[in-house]
């Protein structure tokens, strides 16, 4: 079929500011001659008559809520009680909110912030009902630190990504009011030594949380990267405790009640107290131990031989990262990473090394050492030390295979 465009100017003179922002409303009008010689008329979009150039089309106005390009394809792995973080695809340290992973026992619950109470009991002299307003009108705190469940591993398989191994674990900016300014108003007893942390979903997710921690640098938080916590982090409130297993940190809290022994629940018995050698079980493991990981090169990317900078991530519940080391001849020798300021306690540390490649076959390692002096250990360490009964808290180091034409892969088992 032959077309013959009638010109904008033809119809209207113009194209109306409506034409421009809806994008693919008709614009003109093409005359279209059929194979059997009749005359039809063809409406054509305005991207079709200008060309694929921002600078020649108006842009969308602004709105009430920002998106991402179209080209970003960032994304959680879900699956039926939890999604991963993409570590490969962040830039910095802080994750965005709406890709935190996610864990959860019992689905997430929907919960009216206006009605939503916080009960503190127990051993106390003065037991109180805090709403989500009385919580908002005492002295706030923000604090940025990395949160990670103690299930966080996964080594089947060379075509795993770093979403894929670790992706369990989110950093943010988590803003509340201290644990401890609470316990103060409640007036806790001298011979409490734990308290009961209790959620709203489904399952009634609850812990038994040393009071140590709480009054040393729990956080009733509201808040998160400057904005309400989304559902799936725990809105209208949580319980935070920077550096521990993920679980303690209990999400839609509703309840804290105190007392001098831990309660034995459901969860800290049955699903969280980890066997170990011997016939033994680990139980109250609350410490998430230093671990890093490279996240380029990483699967499924390639590179080219010459200069790659190495990137990666490195945590500590224990404290600061003082140094990460990286390997690139699969352990033969190590040298240490440029740490990325700043770096924070009981948070994710950016690290990064210049590395020139020569097109041989090798493997690129990282490993962590956080100021307590503990080092990331190796697989054979780990399981030598606790065997393999259980994959709680292993932290072990990683490598990625570089192969000659530039692929790389996961090394399933790295000793």
């Amino acid at each position: 079929m032959k077309k013959k465009i009638i010109h904008i100017d033809q119809i209207s003179g113009k194209i109306s500011r409506r034409t421009l922002l809806g994008g693919a409303a008709t614009a003109a009008v093409a005359l279209v001659q059929t194979a059997s010689g009749k005359t039809i008329q063809e409406g054509i979009s305005v991207t079709e008559l200008l060309p694929d150039d921002p600078t020649k089309r108006v842009g969308p106005l602004p709105g009430e809520v920002g998106t991402r390009s179209a080209f970003e394809k960032l994304v959680k792995k879900p699956s039926e009680i939890s999604s991963r973080s993409p570590l490969q695809d962040f830039y910095g340290v802080i994750t965005p909110s709406d890709l935190h992973f996610e864990r959860h026992h019992a689905g997430v619950p929907a919960i009216d912030p206006a009605k939503h109470e916080l009960l503190i009991h127990g051993m106390v002299d003065k037991p109180m009902v805090f709403t989500v307003a009385d919580l908002k009108r005492f002295p706030s705190v923000s604090r940025i630190a990395f949160l990670e469940c103690s299930g966080n591993f996964r080594m089947s398989k060379e075509t795993l990504t770093p979403q894929d191994i670790c992706g369990l674990t989110s950093q943010s900016e988590w803003t509340g009011v201290k644990l401890s300014t609470l316990f103060r108003e409640v007036n806790v007893q001298p011979k409490a030594s734990w308290f009961l942390a209790e959620g709203s979903d489904a399952a009634i997710m609850t812990r038994s949380i040393p009071i140590k921690k709480g009054w040393d640098d729990a956080i009733i938080a509201y808040a998160q990267n400057g904005e309400a916590l989304r559902p799936e982090q725990g809105y209208p409130v949580r319980l935070f405790l920077p550096g521990w297993e993920g679980n303690t940190s209990v999400k839609w809290l509703r309840r804290l009640e105190l007392s001098d022994q831990p309660f034995m629940t459901r969860e800290e018995t049955s699903k969280y107290t980890e066997p170990v050698k011997d016939g033994k079980f680990r139980q109250f493991s609350f410490d998430i131990d230093a671990r890093s990981i490279i996240t380029f090169p990483s699967y499924p990317k390639t590179v080219e031989k010459g200069w790659i900078e190495i990137r990666g991530l490195a945590w500590s519940g224990r404290g600061k990262i003082v140094q990460v080391d990286v390997s690139t001849d699969a352990g033969r020798t190590w040298v240490p990473a440029t740490l990325q300021d700043p770096v924070l306690d009981k948070a994710h540390t950016a690290f990064r090394h210049l590395w020139q490649w020569n097109g041989e076959a090798t493997e690129i390692l990282s490993r962590v050492t956080d100021e307590t002096g503990y080092r990331q250990p190796t697989l054979k360490q780990l399981t030598d030390a606790r065997g393999n009964e259980s994959g709680y808290h292993f932290n072990p180091i990683t490598a990625w295979q570089i192969k000659p034409d530039g692929t790389v892969l996961f090394k399933p088992e790295t000793t």
